[in-house]
C-alpha cells in the first residue's frame, strides 16, 4: 500500500471518538469484539464497522480463537502518522523561524 494512500486511511480512522476509544482499549492488550463493544451505546453492529475501519487502515489486527474474533493493536500505521507529523512540524517550525529572524531584523533597522 502506498504512504499517502496509508496515512489517508489511518488519520480518516482516527477522526472518529469510536475508533480512538477502541485503539485505547487495545493499547492495553488484546480483546474479544464482544468486549470492545461493551461500553458502547451502540450495536455490535455498528461496532464491528468501527473495528472494519481500523483493520482497512491497519490499525488493527484480527484473529481468531475458536469462535471468537479477538484483535489487537497494530503500530506501524500510527508510527508512519506520527512521523509524517513531526516531519511536517519540523518544515513549518524551520520557516518560522527564518520569518522570526526577518521580523527581527526588521524591527532592529527600524530603531
Amino acid at each position: 500500500m502506498n504512504r499517502p494512500l496509508t496515512l489517508d486511511l489511518t488519520l480518516g480512522a482516527l477522526a472518529d471518538p469510536t475508533r480512538r476509544a477502541i485503539l485505547q482499549r487495545l493499547s492495553k492488550g488484546e480483546a474479544r469484539v464482544t468486549d470492545l463493544a461493551a461500553p458502547f451505546p451502540i450495536s455490535l453492529n455498528s461496532v464491528s464497522k468501527h473495528i472494519r475501519i481500523l483493520e482497512r487502515a491497519r490499525l488493527v489486527r484480527r484473529h481468531r480463537v475458536g469462535r471468537e474474533h479477538v484483535l489487537s493493536l497494530e503500530p506501524k500505521a500510527l508510527e508512519e502518522a506520527t512521523a509524517w507529523m513531526a516531519a511536517q512540524r519540523n518544515i513549518w517550525s524551520a520557516r518560522l523561524d527564518v520569518l522570526e529572524a526577518l521580523l527581527e531584523a526588521d524591527a532592529a533597522a527600524a530603531l
